[in-house]
């Protein structure tokens, strides 16, 4: 069996096996042809998420039919860590990578589809400049009298580039029969909106082919025990796709406003002694619940069937 990793950077690709260092290649077409030549046949290649510079590594890998998995880098550092790598270098990383391969095994993932690409790159622009003109709010509040104009001028672009993306995200939807099926499911549950149900498709094809515990799990809205011995930690949410999860929060401050049902649920869990933001946590794990059982049924939110699930 054969277990590669690839260091990504900008400008090379270093690979590595369970044996030790390989080679480095260019990061071109050339390079990327090179690679996908001398890895097959691959039982499993792995290569860390680097904000978006693995995504051609990864297609090419894919098209080319060998089998590629894209992890989360901290659970890589965390591997490293526990197996006392505590060097970091490219080559050091896709050596350890190689490593994480062979004993974790990941799951691998089906090639991305174009539209599913395009989908995930307009949600996640659409993120950035929410982020951009926040951060540029809060400049606003301190600034000088003399950057003033300049701020404003910049939030009004960005506000207008935020606009066009919206319409851009819309336009996508719509253009796809199966997206704007899902959509319609999505948004048919009080507390979801376009850019809720856009991330999810974007972000979370998997909704609606998992079980309710793994799509939880997933995203990173499913309790995690936290017990030593005699000692009962208080159990917390962790890891999982952070923008999916970030979404689900907003959601669930609007679906416990508007939602009846989500609102007696919410209401409930604080009667029993929860705090208010483990309440929310909950009802972000429900929500996903509830999201996952109309995707898999094709069925839009009815609440008299969905009061009662668990």
């Amino acid at each position: 069996m054969a277990y590669f990793g690839i260091d990504v950077s900008k400008d090379a690709l270093d690979v590595a096996d369970t044996e030790g260092y390989l080679a480095r290649f260019a990061y071109d077409e050339d390079g990327l042809h090179a690679l996908c030549r001398r890895l097959a046949p691959a039982t499993l290649i792995v290569l860390e998420a680097t904000g978006g510079l693995e995504r051609d590594v990864a297609a090419h890998l894919g098209t080319a039919g060998l089998p590629v998995a894209v992890v989360n880098p901290r659970q890589v550092r965390d591997f490293a860590r526990a197996t006392g790598r505590l060097a970091k270098t490219d080559r050091i990383d896709a050596q350890v990578l190689a490593a994480f391969a062979q004993a974790i095994r990941p799951e691998v993932r089906p090639l991305s589809p174009a539209q599913q690409q395009t989908l995930a790159a307009l949600v996640a622009r659409r993120r950035q400049l929410a982020e951009m003109i926040t951060a540029e709010q809060h400049r606003l509040r301190r600034a000088n009298a003399v950057v003033v104009p300049d701020i404003t001028a910049h939030l009004a672009f960005l506000r207008q580039r935020l606009d066009e993306t919206d319409a851009a995200l819309r336009t996508a939807i719509e253009q796809s029969p199966l997206w704007r099926a899902g959509d319609d499911l999505l948004q048919s549950l009080p507390g979801i909106g376009p850019v809720v149900s856009a991330t999810l498709l974007a972000e979370l094809p998997e909704l609606g082919r998992l079980s309710p515990p793994q799509i939880a799990a997933l995203v990173g809205v499913a309790p995690l025990n936290n017990d030593s011995g005699r000692r009962r930690g208080r159990r917390r949410i962790w890891g999982g796709r952070v923008p999916v999860r970030c979404v689900l929060y907003m959601a669930a401050l609007v679906g416990v406003r508007h939602n009846p049902v989500l609102r007696a649920h919410y209401e409930r869990l604080l009667g029993w002694g929860k705090t208010p933001k483990v309440a929310l946590v909950a009802c972000m794990h429900k929500m996903l619940r509830w999201l996952n059982a109309m995707m898999r049924d094709a069925q839009p939110w009815n609440p008299a069937l969905h009061a009662l699930s668990p």
